[in-house]
């Protein structure tokens, strides 16, 4: 008899994210929150009441070693992801965790280690993959139908003032591990990856034009891509009118989307090439059925996968594709040189730690 029963989830750090999973496993049919654990008790037990948890554990070691937790979201911030994820796969355990999913290459790939050995599934929370907008353009593209994708940009520009790096992790190396490029852009070229496929070379440079942070709080890159497609990447935490942008141009089309921190329909443009006919382009329109990006639909995917022990949705696996471009990124600003796949693994230093020279420009 096929077990039918929801899989029991456990959050671990329930800050200003855990909302957001609790939320999407409360409209989940195949999941149920069970526990939740965060190192400030009281904040834990608010959370718990506010989302009607049944139990609030002690430790995490407690949690795990229960028997009583199918999948751990780990909502903590990035500096314990790896050891927290860990140690819930080596108890037999999936993962679903916020991203940066780890404060370097070396982490992640230890991460996945320990799910492959485990033969548990590691989720890492992608949400700007989902949504039928971003689905639709993703099969456009990889049937041809719009031609060969030729150049691209895709800019993260947030803004974060003074105080925002003011909270103790923030803006270190040690203990966020990057800056706005791990932190935030990550999104954006995730997305533009999940859309264009594997990357194929990096160049980028680090700044640090306005706040008062070990690391960038500005980056720029080239990156292509191995179908041949030429991207520009620039990220910021100093833009007071903010956007999360992508455009590719294609031979047939320019796709567009412009957001800040999720997109429907609305946020989403395919313009015709003059040459193309009505007709022609009259096929591309997105689907009637809307569904927009976020951490909703990502969640109830990853479930029915486990559910039915199928691998993970393409919205929630291969999370290092996106991690090897932020970390050749800050390889590339640190060596001076053009990062390849290959390449990047010859950086040792960088699969350790992303700590790399950021250029100063600030005014005194």
């Amino acid at each position: 008899m096929t077990d039918t029963a929801p899989l029991r989830a456990a959050i671990v750090g329930t800050g200003a994210i855990a909302n957001a999973h609790a939320k999407a496993l409360a409209a989940t049919p195949d999941a149920r929150l069970v526990a939740v654990l965060d190192q400030d008790v009281e904040h834990a037990r608010s959370f718990a009441e506010l989302w009607n948890v049944p139990d609030v554990a002690d430790s995490l070691e407690a949690l795990l070693a229960s028997g009583r937790v199918d999948v751990l979201h780990v909502c903590t911030p990035p500096g314990v992801h790896a050891e927290q994820a860990i140690a819930a796969l080596d108890a037999g355990l999936h993962v679903v965790c916020e991203k940066p999913a780890a404060l370097s290459l070396d982490e992640l790939d230890a991460m996945t280690d320990a799910a492959r050995r485990n033969d548990r599934r590691l989720a890492v929370v992608f949400q700007q993959r989902t949504g039928s907008a971003a689905a639709h353009v993703r099969k456009l593209l990889d049937a041809g139908t719009l031609g060969r994708p030729l150049v691209a940009t895709c800019q993260t520009l947030w803004y974060r003032d003074p105080a925002y790096y003011a909270v103790p992790w923030r803006g270190k190396w040690a203990t966020e591990g990057g800056g706005p490029t791990l932190g935030h852009g990550i999104h954006q070229i995730d997305l533009l990856a999940w859309l264009l496929g594997d990357w194929a070379t990096v160049q980028g440079r680090l700044w640090r034009l306005g706040r008062e942070t070990e690391t960038e709080d500005v980056s720029t890159a080239v990156v292509t891509f191995a179908g041949g497609t030429v991207a520009s990447v620039i990220t910021s935490a100093l833009s007071p009118r903010e956007t999360s942008s992508i455009r590719i141009d294609t031979e047939l089309a320019t796709v567009t989307v412009d957001h800040l921190y999720g997109h429907g329909h609305e946020h989403w443009r395919i313009t015709p090439a003059p040459h193309v006919a009505p007709a022609v382009s009259a096929a591309w329109a997105l689907p009637d059925d809307e569904e927009p990006s976020g951490h909703e639909p990502l969640i109830r995917d990853i479930y029915a996968a486990l559910r039915s022990d199928e691998p993970l949705p393409s919205t929630a696996s291969d999370a290092v594709r996106s991690f090897e471009i932020v970390t050749a990124i800050y390889s590339s600003a640190a060596t001076g040189r053009e990062v390849t796949p290959e390449t990047l693994r010859d950086d040792a230093d960088r699969r350790r730690s992303l700590q790399s020279p950021v250029t100063d420009l600030r005014r005194s």
